[in-house]
């Protein structure tokens, strides 16, 4: 027990004193500091210890005087007003840096708050080394395993996106805007264009770096399994269905990137139900009654006119405007001949690093060659024909005109009368004023005589469709 010249206490708080009275002995022994405080949280009790940390030298003097007058930056008063404990706490004083407990005490009777009680655990962190280096080795090796997550999850960033040219860095720039937000992305070109490096590029760049980033070609999933694919099955959803629940790719990537490669390809029953997932937040497992929620950004990709499968109907046009939010065109290789140089460096070089062979190099005439194709298959096929000139010229060392010409798929340099006679040359505004007037009648036409859809769907304001249909109608009558 303290001894009565060391522990003062009033008259007011005897029954709370009563409470705790067992745990001073435990205290003494082994804390370096306790006191107790009322429900005004004004100083009740305090031993010999915790004195002589603080310099004072009567206990008399400091009690019934607010805590915070005594003890500078204590939390005893927001335990006694929230009621909530706080089991660990640093608190410091002077030179001291202090591991303290402090816990409320409730009245027996009412329950209602009739002070706190706080003890120091640690008065000395140099016992707490062991642990605090163990902390700080756990936190370096989580951090470590999420940018291995990271890097797994999106292989590639923005620089992985090779070019320096005017289209290259337009695309760029509309990638790290669209990086910065959550918005849905749509990338349209063609295959072979680099869209899949772009869409990791902007998750890797996004505040979801360190969350999945999950692909799916849907041309790719038979059209059957796509519901699965996405959503994901109960157990014993259907015959010879796995005893335990699947994930859908929704449900893999909660809190990062879902990227739909050749969305174009969706059939229509199941844009109905991406359209849902992604206003709703939540998926529903085939088999299942119970929808979960998920927080995914998308990315689409897409090869096809998306706006005319809308007019044609085979594909959603409120699917089409969720997506189409921040639309990034991929041009082509053709559009990009800038490019050619650099873009061959980087293949050789990747190739080089993959197969543990030497360098190639790749001459200037050979270059010039390359800018003489049409690459239908972009940077996807320029690969290939690296690819394929080094393994038909073993220790290939430089890439040269002889052996390109070996493994191009169509000379570039073909005979006049090997290629199809141009098209006679009609005057620019004709072939313009013909172009508006088709795409005018198709528009029309989708939209079954609807001027507002048809405006719309041609990405023009309803009184530009108004003013061309007249010029039309004026053309006609003349």
């Amino acid at each position: 027990m303290p001894r009565e010249d060391s522990t003062v206490a009033s008259q007011s708080q005897s029954l709370t004193l009563e409470a705790i009275r067992p745990l001073f002995p435990l205290l003494e022994r082994n804390s370096a500091g306790a006191i107790l405080v009322d429900e005004a949280s004004r100083l009740t009790w305090i031993n010999d210890s915790y004195c002589r940390l603080l310099g004072i030298d009567d206990p008399a003097k400091a009690l019934g005087r607010p805590v915070g007058e005594v003890i500078p930056h204590t939390r005893m008063p927001e335990v006694v007003r929230s009621g909530r404990p706080i089991l660990l706490d640093i608190m410091e004083y002077g030179a001291h840096q202090l591991v303290v407990a402090r816990l409320p005490l409730h009245d027996r009777e009412t329950g209602a708050i009739s002070g706190a009680v706080a003890f120091i655990v640690f008065d000395d962190l140099e016992a707490l080394t062991p642990l605090m280096g163990k902390y700080r080795r756990l936190q370096h090796d989580l951090a470590v395993a999420r940018r291995a997550l990271a890097s797994r999850g999106a292989r590639y960033a923005l620089g992985d996106f090779i070019g320096a040219s005017p289209a290259v860095l337009e695309v760029k720039r509309r990638a790290r805007l669209a990086a910065a937000r959550a918005t849905p992305v749509l990338l349209l070109g063609e295959t072979g264009t680099g869209k899949e490096v772009l869409a990791q590029a902007i998750h890797g760049d996004s505040p979801r770096c360190e969350r999945p980033f999950v692909a799916v070609n849907v041309a790719a999933v038979p059209e059957t399994l796509l519901e699965a694919e996405f959503f994901g099955v109960a157990p014993g959803a259907y015959t010879g269905a796995d005893r335990r629940a699947r994930q859908g790719k929704f449900q893999l990537a909660d809190g990062g990137t879902l990227f739909l490669d050749e969305i174009g390809d969706m059939p229509l029953a199941l844009q109905a139900k991406l359209l849902r997932a992604l206003q709703e937040g939540e998926v529903e497992p085939l088999g299942s009654n119970e929808v979960k929620a998920v927080d995914v950004r998308l990315i689409a990709a897409t090869s096809r006119d998306l706006e005319a499968m809308v007019a044609e109907g085979s594909f959603r046009s409120d699917l089409y405007y969720r997506l189409n939010v921040l639309r990034i065109r991929v041009p082509p290789l053709r559009e990009r001949l800038a490019d050619l140089g650099i873009l061959c460096e980087a293949i050789l070089g990747r190739l080089a690093a993959e197969s543990g062979e030497p360098r190639a190099e790749i001459t200037a005439e050979a270059v010039a060659l390359l800018h003489r194709h049409h690459w239908p298959g972009n940077i996807r096929e320029l690969r290939n024909t690296l690819e394929q000139t080094l393994a038909l010229h073993e220790a290939c060392s430089v890439i040269d005109v002889p052996a390109l010409l070996a493994t191009l798929p169509t000379p570039p340099d073909a005979p006049p009368e090997a290629r199809p006679a141009p098209a006679p040359v009609r005057p620019l505004a004709e072939v313009v004023a013909e172009a508006e007037r088709t795409a005018l009648h198709n528009a029309l036409d989708a939209c079954d005589g609807n001027k507002s859809r048809a405006a719309r769907l041609l990405g023009i304001p309803r009184s530009v469709l108004y003013t061309k249909l007249s010029r039309l109608s004026d053309t006609t009558d003349t």
